[in-house]
């Protein structure tokens, strides 16, 4: 239990890594059913984000492995079971069977990296092919990538994050986590798009009307994600559940309330407060520097509800570690040098 905390940088890395690469295809099908005109301006660089998934296999392997480091309840399983709030002995849930967990994320990461390849494909053959039957296919399996992600990510959040306070319910927190991952894809595309832009390099220059399109998209997703937040606080707290409030005063008020408090405010006070001023969702860099808050407020959000699931005495604050920089450049560094050569290979930004 005391390297959960370390181990904790490792599993919220994998989750934006993972997200990142699921959020494009999922982008770039939500907006072809909702027929946004400026998805052609965006969509091939979205999907090429799904090359990632081999890296967020690798990182998923190695938060598998980890047993109880990755786990927290596999540590109580062995310690006898899971203790409620007055010290009484709960019998872990069916769920929590370490050897179904593995078989069930691994067969769901390959279903769900198929399905989003074959998007890509279809996707690819819509624009070459203006037939009737290639514009159909795309748009039906443009149909089944909303689901699939709401089911795939819903059993990632209660594997990762809810059931690592094991005895924790919340009825809307998958719904949460995904939606969460959803806005940081938003902020983390933005400043993508920016960047690439500014450089020069995008064989196809972003119009600016675009980034005021994605920050009317980033203001939406955040007062969605902040309906969420509160939905479930709320419920539990005005209904006087002490074993659900337990999690959220202990990382509320005890060890983890600098971050607790300091995501909130960069995924809402933040984002809301600029974004909602008109002149503000017309200015690239402002734009950009929300998005960053995101971003930013997204990974801590991950971090706190994994890392925060132990005892205040084991609270390992992130960054504070060599290991802990050190992990997170890597991962991050990989991920960059893959999406560059993407780029590269796929014609969308020029060779150097």
């Amino acid at each position: 239990m005391e390297n959960f905390g370390n181990w904790s940088i490792l599993t919220t890395n994998f989750l934006i890594v993972l997200y990142i690469a699921l959020n494009g295809v999922t982008l770039a099908s939500v907006l072809h059913l909702c027929n946004g005109k400026w998805r052609f301006k965006v969509r091939r660089i979205a999907v090429a984000m799904a090359s990632l998934f081999p890296l967020a296999f690798i990182l998923l392997i190695i938060v598998l492995a980890n047993g109880e480091h990755t786990f927290l309840w596999m540590a109580e399983a062995a310690d006898g079971g899971a203790h409620g709030a007055g010290g009484e002995e709960h019998h872990l849930p069916g769920w929590l069977n370490y050897d179904f967990l593995v078989m069930r994320e691994i067969i769901g990461f390959f279903i769900i990296a198929g399905l989003y390849t074959l998007f890509i494909k279809y996707q690819h053959e819509s624009e070459i092919d203006s037939s009737y039957a290639a514009q159909r296919r795309f748009r039906n399996i443009a149909l089944l990538i909303p689901f699939f992600y709401v089911t795939y990510g819903s059993m990632v959040a209660w594997d990762f994050e809810m059931t690592q306070f094991a005895q924790w319910h919340s009825a809307s927190y998958a719904f949460y986590h995904f939606q969460s991952n959803f806005i940081m894809f938003l902020a983390f595309f933005t400043v993508l798009l920016f960047f690439l832009n500014r450089s020069g390099k995008l064989v196809k220059p972003i119009e600016p009307y675009i980034f005021n399109y994605l920050a009317q998209f980033m203001l939406g997703m955040t007062i969605l994600w902040t309906y969420l937040y509160f939905t479930q606080y709320l419920i539990m707290w005005y209904g006087r559940l002490p074993e659900e409030m337990n999690r959220y005063d202990a990382m509320m008020l005890d060890g983890f309330g600098p971050l607790w408090w300091t995501f909130l405010a960069m995924k809402f006070i933040i984002p809301f407060s600029t974004l909602a001023i008109t002149p503000n969702r017309h200015n690239p860099p402002v734009i950009v520097a929300v998005a960053c808050s995101i971003l930013i407020g997204t990974w801590l959000e991950r971090y706190t509800w994994i890392a925060g699931s132990v005892d205040s005495q084991y609270y390992h604050f992130p960054m504070t570690s060599f290991t802990d920089i050190a992990v997170t450049v890597a991962v991050f560094g990989v991920a960059w040098f893959i999406c560059k050569w993407t780029f590269t290979r796929y014609g969308i930004i020029k060779a150097s």
